[in-house]
């Protein structure tokens, strides 16, 4: 029986950032180019050129911005020139924008500042030929020889959005730094400036209800230089849905094979809770990823085991007949007889069997055939619509740690989507994790975003007992709040950061968890409590299904659009009914496709969260 454990998408604690990026630029073998300082006195920093991976129809290739000075760099920009036909695809680690063949990198907000002595890099795939000339590091020649005597503010914090209404919303942002003070702050709406203001929060108003909006910050100094933009924020105003271009509303569910035995969960639970007429979409877990390959998890729970006609879809045992298709495959196809709307998806990876990606990822057309047959092998062929990779996590830990650069994700769902065509669903389960430099920083999810029919943002298990102390937390905050253990742990930061990556709000679906984390030897209600240890679950230590929580510890309170739970030394926080309609409002007026949740099991006999997801994306 497998052991996967219920998903994490920011199963965290989080690993230690890398700043530089294992990826590097991709550039005719022009090679090392000296990058002059970020508005510095002369001589003060450098930057290199290095020519990475190049793979015939394109290139990866890094930039090395390096202070060589003595006192800390504030900020940096990068420009260079590209003779026709070479350009820039996807970047990591910089925000890079280009004017003809002209092209500009400005550092994140968290990438920056340079102590003396420190470097960082930032990477990209591109397409051509050409290397790169002309290179000017904030606006000074890049061999470091002349430069500006006063550097420029940094960026902003990416603002956040509150009081959202119909037709206005109020932006705040983290102050940006500059050596002789910042003077005011440009704030952008879809690229037009609309107000200068001196304080970091903004009333925007006269906006259009049900209307998607993009804002940006840049910090203007004494000497009236500006630094790089904020990180962008994409948010949408109330009063209506706003219409997903992406196609119809995603309500999916995770059934997991494992799920069959001690939980007795079976298909056939689907009908008799009345979840599977409230569902588009299945996600059967998981199947495993060895030396490079798709295959089978559970032979025996996915296609073996004979269902009696009491357990059974339709009424009728299993056979043994040869060559007879029977287990969870076979009432899967009874099911979709029943219910030919919903599309089922096998789903490979997982948190325990994510450690073969990294080998699939060396030759991923090959990864991609072998999924390929697996998949579509014929005794089963007509249960599957597609597949879906859960890979926790590309080039960051999880499980394991994956090395295989921040190009590989992309490459992997490329291969995926050549092989299986477009007549086939192509999935990814992705990480939540909203923090800067993390998770979401280090593969190229916007590269991929293109191969993929949705990414299922795991926004769920941010916070759990395996920090044994505490403190308490919800571990799916739908917002930040006050005392959150780690900032841009929460649902919105993390959609907020892959819409500003370029990926569309129909693209993507909020994850729900249908079981809790927690806590005992709390004393406090509220979160932010110390703890002794993981609470006692039914089959693991600080989890335990809703079905049980709803009764065992009923709701105290609720925080950052979630619940929790104190009862007597035990503290809990899960979705309920009611949260999970304020999340599905959420969905709605931020304009993604759908949502999805980990796992059918957690719910109750009569399906009632997967009623609420159901009911809040009508």
């Amino acid at each position: 029986m497998s052991t996967n454990p219920p998903r994490t998408a920011g199963r965290v604690r989080l690993f230690t950032r890398t700043v530089a990026v294992a990826a590097a630029l991709v550039l005719p073998a022009a090679g090392l180019v000296a990058v002059a300082a970020p508005a510095q006195a002369a001589g003060t920093a450098t930057a290199t050129y290095t020519k990475g991976s190049d793979w015939g129809t394109g290139f990866e290739g890094k930039w090395t911005v390096s202070n060589t000075g003595t006192v800390p760099l504030t900020s940096w920009t990068v420009e260079w020139d590209y003779p026709a036909g070479t350009s820039v695809t996807s970047s990591w680690d910089a925000d890079v924008t280009s004017s003809g063949t002209h092209w500009t990198a400005k550092n994140k907000g968290w990438n920056g500042t340079l102590n003396p002595g420190a470097s960082v890099s930032f990477g990209f795939n591109g397409t051509g030929s050409g290397a790169p000339s002309g290179c000017k590091l904030n606006g000074a020649s890049c061999d470091g020889t002349t430069g500006p005597t006063d550097a420029p503010p940094s960026a902003p914090g990416t603002p956040t959005a509150s009081n959202v209404g119909d037709t206005s919303l109020t932006l705040g942002w983290t102050p940006a730094s500059d050596d002789k003070g910042v003077k005011n702050y440009d704030v952008y709406r879809g690229g037009s400036k609309v107000a200068t203001v001196t304080g970091t929060s903004y009333a925007d108003s006269g906006l259009t209800k049900a209307t998607s909006y993009s804002y940006t910050v840049v910090a203007r100094d004494t000497a009236d230089q500006t630094g790089p933009a904020s990180g962008a924020l994409n948010v949408a105003t109330t009063g209506g849905v706003v219409v997903d271009p992406g196609g119809s509303t995603v309500k999916l569910g995770y059934f997991t094979d494992w799920g069959t035995y001690g939980r007795n969960y079976q298909v056939k639970n689907l009908v008799t809770s009345g979840t599977a007429a409230k569902i588009t979409h299945i996600n059967y877990a998981f199947g495993n990823v060895t030396n490079g390959q798709c295959t089978i998890g559970d032979s025996y729970a996915d296609y073996d085991r004979a269902y009696t006609a009491a357990d059974s879809v339709d009424g009728v045992a299993d056979t043994w007949d040869t060559g007879a298709l029977r287990g969870s495959f076979n009432q899967l196809r009874k099911l979709k007889k029943q219910y030919p709307n919903i599309k089922v998806l096998w789903s490979f990876g997982g948190w325990t069997w994510s450690g073969g990606f990294g080998q699939a990822a060396a030759n991923p057309a090959a990864f991609a055939d072998s999924c390929y047959k697996l998949v579509e092998d014929p005794r089963w062929a007509d249960v599957f619509d597609g597949i879906d990779i859960d890979w926790e996590y590309p080039n960051a830990c999880g499980l394991s740690c994956d090395t295989s650069g921040a190009a590989s994700y992309r490459n992997l769902m490329q291969a995926l989507r050549a092989r299986f065509g477009t007549g086939n669903l192509i999935t990814a389960a992705i990480s939540a994790d909203g923090s800067n430099g993390g998770k979401l920083d280090q593969a190229d999810y916007a590269g991929a975003a293109q191969y993929v029919d949705f990414y299922n943002v795991m926004t769920y298990d941010f916070f759990g007992a395996w920090d044994a102390k505490g403190p308490t937390a919800p571990h799916s905050p739908l917002t930040s709040y006050p005392g959150i253990p780690i900032a841009g742990f929460n649902s919105e930061a993390a959609v907020t950061k892959l819409k500003g990556k370029g990926i569309p709000g129909s693209k993507l679906n909020l994850g729900v968890g249908f079981y809790g984390r927690g806590w005992t030897g709390v004393t406090q209600d509220a979160p932010g409590g110390s703890a002794t240890g993981p609470a006692a679950g039914t089959y693991e230590q600080g989890i335990e299904d809703y079905k049980v929580l709803k009764n065992s510890c009923p709701v105290t309170g609720t925080v950052a659009g979630t619940a929790y739970a104190h009862c007597g030394s035990n503290w809990w926080s899960y979705d309920t009914p009611a949260t999970i309609a304020g999340k599905m409002a959420w969905v709605k007026q931020q304009g993604l496709r759908g949502a999805f949740y980990w796992e059918f099991s957690g719910d109750t006999a009569n399906g009632e969260l997967a009623a609420a997801v159901d009911a809040g994306l009508r």
